[in-house]
């Protein structure tokens, strides 16, 4: 693109900055505490507070309660659609989500009705980044539970166009984000061992890494290597959208350690409708590229 057409493109997506995607929209259920259970089940999150008479929803829920399903939310706003398909025209085909921000104001409880205001808060002038060009947007979204401010969830992803490999046949897949929490288990990684965080006051694992014991709350921890065993706990099947350095459909899978915890990654050495809940599964390392090696879930042989 040239100069003129990038500046008159970047005008046109900031007009989409302040413009609603949603306007009092009401959620398709009351804060409730089957879906609470659900919640804490997947994250392997027992923490009392959760539970019981008093219950409150676990913060990190927040956005949970304003999700629309399969069939969405028909009151929502086409804005955010109109900014996609103008990204889409100007070549930035691909999307990734880069981060979220939570803000919390008070607890939600069972029989809270939730109510929202969703907006495009902000889109970037065109970045560049190892995945290709394009620009990044901001959705920020208000949630109410019976009319009160109860938190405010920031969404960003980055809509570009893939760059182009020099001398590669097949796009790189996105590197892992490795930071001081968790760059002990991308080492581990790289010697072919999986490690688990355990905490050194109450011994509970966790994983993902995290700086703190969601149990006690204890910043003090080590390691234990994972045996490699596990069982798909749960799975989805990949179809859409596609990325370059894809092949959808393809299975991922969230596994259940012998160790108790759960990690999500790729099932292979079975067809990716042939993956079951409960199937046994084997750790491998696999090298998706000269730089990058990913832990895989491989299953059984007979299962």
């Amino acid at each position: 693109m040239s100069t003129d057409d990038v500046d008159a493109l970047y005008e046109a997506l900031k007009g989409f900055e302040g413009r609603s995607t949603s306007a009092a929209s009401l959620g398709k259920d009351p804060v409730n505490e089957p879906m609470i259970r659900h919640w804490c089940e997947a994250m392997g999150d027992a923490h009392p507070a959760y539970r019981g008479p008093d219950a409150v929803a676990p913060p990190t829920m927040l956005q949970a309660w304003t999700m629309g399903g399969l069939s969405g939310h028909p009151d929502r706003a086409g804005a955010y659609e109109e900014l996609s398909t103008l990204l889409d025209a100007a070549g930035c085909t691909s999307i990734v989500a880069t981060d979220c921000e939570q803000e919390y104001l008070r607890p939600l409880r069972p029989g809270d009705t939730i109510t929202f205001d969703a907006v495009i808060e902000s889109v970037s002038p065109r970045k560049t980044t190892k995945l290709g060009t394009g620009h990044f947007i901001t959705t920020r979204m208000d949630i109410r539970a019976d009319g009160e401010l109860a938190g405010t969830h920031r969404f960003r992803v980055l809509k570009y166009a893939p760059a182009q490999q020099k001398g590669e046949t097949k796009p790189q897949r996105p590197r892992p984000v490795v930071n001081r929490d968790n760059a002990g288990f991308w080492d581990g990684v790289a010697g072919h061992r999986l490690l688990v965080q355990r905490c050194a006051d109450c011994a509970t694992l966790r994983f993902p890494w995290l700086p703190g014991c969601n149990a006690c709350g204890s910043c003090a921890w080590d390691t234990v290597e994972a045996s490699g065993a596990g069982t798909v706990y749960s799975y989805v099947v990949m179809h859409h959208p596609p990325f370059p350095a894809f092949d959808p459909p393809y299975a991922v899978a969230l596994v259940e350690l012998a160790e108790g915890v759960r990690m999500i990654g790729n099932v292979v050495g079975v067809p990716y409708d042939k993956v079951r809940i409960g199937m046994p599964v084997r750790l491998e390392f696999t090298r998706v590229d000269e730089d990058l090696e990913l832990p895989m879930w491989r299953a059984e042989s007979g299962s």
